[in-house]
């Protein structure tokens, strides 16, 4: 198992477009996807995600022509979300030149659905996003969100990410929404949870804004850093996160 410490831009994609908000609203245009993917395999990235914020809310599949055109450029493990919802749109996607799917939404309201595309693809195709809020009232604090972080579940976020660890995929992927591009650093404590939960590896997403953050975090025990706002709007350059994290000590992948 490659444990390593690595690297993750995310793409997060509306109308054809790179974009960012903030807690995943207020939408910021961030640039061409394939310029961008282009760009961040140059600078270093160890993998790329792209995930296509409003397919699941709009009830349609990710935009396949966009798939295909940045995994064209693409030189890095490269992961797709948004609207997949069964193992023909996962395959889809897969066939358009994604090297991984995530699933959100569509595994939290069907679970079956992660263990048919683990039987069809391999658990090494296979990521669980779960976007998570704060909820004092359940046993862990946080809470299930789906539909793009709109609608609460009333699940608890350890609770279900034991159950997604069960079916055995490798990766998963909880966002924080009130981390979600604020920069002020990702959730420790439910990373850290989750991590101790589970057997798979755990990508930290949502909040980081400056070097410190990505080294919590590692700490906290995840062991992919995803991150965009950050990376898009030139705040922290790939090279400078892998020199400053390797001089804290941690074992990080790549150049």
């Amino acid at each position: 198992m490659n444990t390593k410490i690595r690297i993750m831009p995310c793409l997060d994609m509306q109308n054809g477009r790179v974009v960012k908000g903030v807690h995943f609203v207020n939408i910021k245009d961030a640039g061409d996807p394939v310029e961008c993917a282009r760009a961040y395999c140059a600078a270093g990235a160890d993998e790329l995600a792209m995930l296509d914020i409003t397919a699941t809310v709009e009830n349609r599949p990710t935009m396949l022509e966009v798939v295909r055109r940045v995994a064209a450029v693409t030189t890095v493990p490269f992961t797709v979300g948004g609207g997949i919802a069964d193992v023909k749109s996962a395959e889809a996607v897969l066939k358009a030149g994604a090297d991984k799917i995530s699933t959100s939404s569509a595994a939290f309201r069907k679970p079956a659905v992660i263990a048919e595309m683990v039987k069809e693809f391999g658990p090494e195709r296979v990521t669980v996003a779960i976007d998570v809020d704060q909820n004092p009232k359940l046993p862990s604090g946080y809470e299930v969100y789906i539909d793009g972080g709109r609608t609460a579940t009333g699940k608890d976020a350890v609770e279900w990410a034991k159950q997604v660890d069960a079916y055995g995929v490798p990766v998963i992927l909880p966002t924080s929404k009130a981390g979600d591009g604020a920069k002020t650093g990702y959730d420790l404590p439910v990373i850290r949870a989750i991590k101790q939960a589970v057997r798979a590896e755990v990508v930290a997403s949502g909040g980081a804004g400056k070097l410190e953050h990505f080294y919590e975090v590692v700490q906290a025990g995840a062991t992919i850093l995803l991150a965009a706002s950050v990376f898009h709007f030139n705040l922290i350059s790939i090279k400078d996160l892998k020199t400053y994290l390797r001089q804290k000590g941690a074992d990080v992948a790549g150049k």
